[in-house]
């Protein structure tokens, strides 16, 4: 069976690795073209390219999808099954393909979290439990027939990059059962669920990321886990940005006002919210690097205050 793969980031190379180690002849992968990034702005390739590249793979690296000269290399491809990770949305033309379709590892429990954000959103929600479920592509976003679908557990204190990459390496897993599968003739579409209140994943913009020091201590602490590390909970300190990677609940009375602090100038750095204290672990203000609390403390006077 003949295989395109069509992802950028390093969530898709743990399935487009999978799927070379199990043995299945991928004749092209699709990914972003190169852009330019960092302080020299040199052309950088995404890590499903280099990838790729190292094992000799064919590569495709559209500006736009419905480009003819894109679909006519496509065609040639002859693909029997389509699979897409972590790409973009594809137009009809594209999808409808290959005989055997297009399939889309997506990280939920589908139906819930559909869109771009599922990792973060299911932690800032306080989910005990997320997974990755594969389906086949249609023409709404994520609505697609379910082939295989698996859950795993949301720790305590787990972050969303730490779920990232939980789920990469279980949907990986996940991709190669499902390829035998349709290879095999073995598998069972089902229609998505319907559920009178689905929880959305859009995506995530700066301006979603300012710590509202009202919301309750729990609320703030799912949200810090969810953002990180990247785009990553930030709160104004002296007028410049504190960013927060990890942080500790602690659901008791304050004292003070939200969004007050609480400091001995060593060891902790505390923000009062609606009903408790978000301790500040790890961290990284305006101009330096990210460091522990006690670090920042030894370079930086605070005082408790507003």
């Amino acid at each position: 069976m003949r295989l395109v793969f069509m992802g950028t980031p390093d969530f898709a190379v743990a399935s487009l690795n999978a799927l070379v180690e199990a043995g299945f002849d991928v004749v092209g992968v699709v990914t972003a073209a190169d852009k330019p990034a960092g302080r020299g702005q040199k052309l950088q390739e995404s890590a499903v390219k280099q990838y790729a590249v190292a094992k000799g793979l064919k590569v495709l690296q559209p500006l736009k999808l419905k480009d003819p000269e894109f679909i006519e290399e496509l065609k040639a491809l002859k693909a029997d099954l389509q699979v897409v990770v972590a790409f973009r949305m594809l137009p009809e033309v594209v999808w409808d393909m290959p005989s055997k379709g297009t399939i889309n590892l997506h990280g939920s429990l589908l139906p819930q979290y559909r869109g771009a954000a599922p990792i973060n959103h299911a932690i800032i929600n306080g989910e005990k439990e997320s997974g990755v479920t594969t389906f086949f592509l249609k023409h709404e976003i994520d609505t697609g027939d379910v082939i295989f679908s698996e859950r795993v557990t949301i720790g305590e204190e787990e972050t969303a990059g730490e779920l990232h990459d939980q789920l990469m390496n279980v949907g990986a897993g996940l991709l190669v059962k499902t390829v035998k599968a349709i290879e095999e003739g073995n598998y069972e579409e089902q229609p998505q669920p319907q559920h009178e209140e689905l929880k959305h994943a859009p995506k995530i913009f700066k301006e979603n990321c300012q710590i509202d020091w009202n919301q309750p201590a729990r609320t703030i602490y799912n949200m810090i886990r969810g953002l990180s590390p990247y785009p990553t909970a930030f709160t104004r300190l002296n007028d410049k940005t504190l960013k927060v990677f990890r942080a500790e609940l602690e659901e008791k009375e304050t004292g003070i006002s939200a969004g007050g602090f609480l400091s001995d100038g060593k060891t902790f750095l505390k923000f009062a919210a609606k009903d408790g204290f978000i301790k500040l672990t790890d961290l990284q203000y305006e101009g330096k690097k990210r460091m522990s609390a006690e670090e920042f403390l030894r370079g930086y006077r605070i005082e408790s205050g507003a």
